[in-house]
Formats: C-alpha cells, structure tokens, sequence
C-alpha cells in the first residue's frame, strides 16, 4: 500500500510571485469559531502554495486575480535548510490541481456574514 501526505485548502488568493520554474500563490482560508463568549469570530490562516505545471502557470497568469476564490490540492514534501548554523524544518505544499471557484466580486451564499 502506498503512503502518502496530501493537502486540500479552500481559500482566497493573497500574492502571486513568479519564480524560475515555479509559481507561488498565497492562499488564506477562514475558518469560523465561537470564542469564550460564544460569539462568532474568524480566524485567517495563511499558506503559500507551489505549482510547478507550465498548464497551470499559464492559466494562473491569464485567469487568477487577488482575492479569487480557489482549491488548490496536492502533495506535502518536507524539507530543511540552515539558518544561522541551526536546522530549520519546513513543509512545503506542492500543488498539483488548483480550480477557480469565483472571481473576487463573486460571493457565495452566507460567505461573509
């Protein structure tokens, strides 16, 4: 049986940076909670994502603008480097589908609320 490490995230497009190679999005995905008080609040999580596909790259340049509704999938890869003489530890999210879900203007039913 394989194994495997896979990431799924729902969320809204921050930046958009061009590397050599690759494309990184910037992905913040709201999650709602209810806090001691019992009110409603949100709290924003922040991921960047990479996708290294030609395909997908092109239709991000063409298609995908800052506060886009999208899902991007794919596969988790650990990583390390080091800074300042210490290890450092990462998880990188390499994304191997991305959707566009809705275009900034476009809001869902109850998506803001």
């Amino acid at each position: 049986m394989n194994q495997f490490a896979e990431f799924q995230i729902l969320g809204r497009v921050g930046k958009i940076k061009e590397f050599n190679g690759s494309t990184n999005v910037s992905l913040c995905a709201n999650t709602p909670f209810k806090d001691r008080n019992g009110e409603k609040q949100t709290d924003a999580l922040w991921n960047d994502v990479t996708i290294f596909s030609e395909k997908t790259r092109g239709f991000i340049k063409q298609h995908i603008k800052e506060g886009d509704l999208i899902l991007a999938r794919g596969r988790m890869r650990q990583n390390s480097y080091e800074r300042d003489g210490q290890k450092v530890y990462t998880v990188d999210l390499i994304c191997e589908d991305f959707s566009l879900l809705a275009h900034k203007f476009e809001r869902s039913e109850g998506e803001g609320d």
